[in-house]
């Protein structure tokens, strides 16, 4: 954390850039969080610990079932559950089972049920549960609740089921095609399940080591492209989307995209919608930060320094701040893009020791300074630090300090975010929230994963 100075008042008013959208995260990171998001443990196998056992034997692999007993009653079922329950930190989970031999009667079915499910009984005869079954076609979802619901199914079939959290819904298809969906109303994880019910029925299932036979990824897709074309037909002031990329483009100091911005524009700039009257706060230095980002950018570390004593001393008062920090490891990072490790060396014992004793600098202190030990440190695992990125990160730290000198950005939350992205991180908190009223299920958002997502798409 840092204070600075404001040029014409007397309080303070603290910035800390490494809240900014663009701080650097360095590969190991990304992973980092990538695996956190994949985490959740995902159906692979039958569970054999877990079946009615009495009726129907599990094969080696623990990918298929077979009936072995005789079916005299009702609770005479072959059930087995998969291993894990359904992952829920996702848009949408799916499997599938392949009805090798319908045997005797066609009984098979596959659904979903929870950990506590009576093994002895077929999903969806009990509550907390449901079922598609092949020898009527019919769904059941607890005791006294059945329905048609989808043509029947014998050898040779594949019937999948589903769970769409982004809709809150439960699937089912056969041999590629959806059949139907209907409300999810059963809490708590929720166990894939197949069952057989007569002599001879054998079933295969498949969690994702193989193809699906139904398009899973289409269906995600349509899903998502749904619920954007609702965001999409929700109205808009005309000129609001013009307004937050131009206050965008003011608040990073990018002034010349932005005087070409206005000039393709159809519309007038509306500068002074947010207040009614006056310049917008964004429009203070503009000229200077964008001149700043600029030397920045293009690696001249040496004349931002003068620059910044120049026109914003404040900002440097503080000579162990964090934008010191910041200003003086980029400059040293030049040095090693420069391929200049004496300058380095000298540079870092001069400029960089009187940071060693502050914990909030170590991260990207160590990282920075561990350059010099390769050989070719572009190749390295701290590479990145040599990448535009990094620079683009320490230009949007000095941008944020000159704007929180200027007294009319009375809130410092101003000072580190456009509002564009302030409506990013509205987003965020509301997919979390929405996360949170359906127990937690449904995909994490994060904002660089639908990025790169998007960017995938034709």
């Amino acid at each position: 954390m840092v204070a600075h100075q404001e040029a014409e008042a007397t309080t303070t008013t603290t910035v800390d850039p490494m809240r900014l959208a663009s701080r650097w995260r360095s590969p190991a990171e990304w992973v980092a969080t990538a695996a956190a998001l994949d985490s959740e443990p995902m159906p692979s196998e039958l569970n054999t610990a877990n079946s009615s056992g009495l009726f129907a034997v599990v094969s080696v692999d623990k990918m298929s079932v077979k009936y072995l007993g005789v079916n005299h009653h009702g609770h005479d079922v072959g059930v087995v559950q998969a291993d894990c329950p359904a992952p829920m930190h996702r848009a949408v989970y799916y499997f599938e089972m392949t009805v090798r031999n319908a045997g005797l009667k066609g009984q098979t079915s596959i659904g979903f049920t929870t950990e506590s499910f009576k093994m002895r009984r077929q999903p969806g005869w009990e509550s907390q549960s449901c079922g598609y079954h092949g020898d009527d076609g019919y769904l059941y979802r607890g005791p006294g609740k059945s329905e048609s619901f989808g043509p029947k199914f014998t050898s040779g079939d594949i019937i999948g089921a589903g769970i769409n959290y982004i809709e809150q819904l439960l699937f089912f298809t056969k041999n590629g095609s959806l059949i139907g969906a209907f409300p999810k109303d059963i809490k708590g994880p929720l166990y894939p399940t197949i069952a057989v019910h007569s002599q001879d029925e054998e079933l295969t299932v498949n969690f994702g080591k193989e193809q699906f036979c139904f398009d899973i990824e289409g269906y995600i897709l349509e899903q998502k492209m749904t619920r954007q074309s609702i965001s999409d037909k929700l109205y808009l002031q005309p000129d609001i989307s013009h307004w937050i990329v131009r206050s965008y483009l003011l608040h990073y100091g990018y002034q010349d995209t932005l005087n070409s911005f206005d000039a393709a524009s159809e519309t007038d700039p509306p500068a002074n919608h947010q207040t009614g009257y006056g310049e917008p706060p964004e429009m203070y230095g503009l000229s200077h930060r964008k001149i700043l980002r600029q030397l920045i950018m293009n690696g001249d570390i040496d004349s931002a320094f003068k620059r910044l004593e120049e026109w914003y001393p404040q900002v440097l008062k503080d000579d162990v701040s964090v934008i010191c920090f910041l200003l003086h490891s980029q400059r040293f990072i030049e040095y090693i893009r420069a391929e200049q490790l004496e300058g380095a060396v000298k540079y870092a014992r001069a400029n960089l020791a009187n940071f060693l004793a502050h914990k909030a600098f170590e991260g990207l202190l160590k990282e920075s300074v561990a350059l010099l030990a390769y050989e070719k440190p572009s190749e390295s695992c701290i590479g990145y630090l040599l990448e535009s990125p990094q620079r683009e990160f320490v230009a949007d730290a000095v941008n944020a300090a000159i704007l929180s000198t200027n007294p009319k950005m009375k809130d410092p939350e101003s000072c580190l975010y456009s509002c564009l992205e302030k409506l990013l991180r509205q987003l965020t908190v509301c997919s979390s929230e929405l996360r949170a009223f359906n127990s937690d299920q449904g995909d994490v958002f994060l904002l660089h994963k639908e990025i790169y997502e998007r960017s995938r798409r034709p």
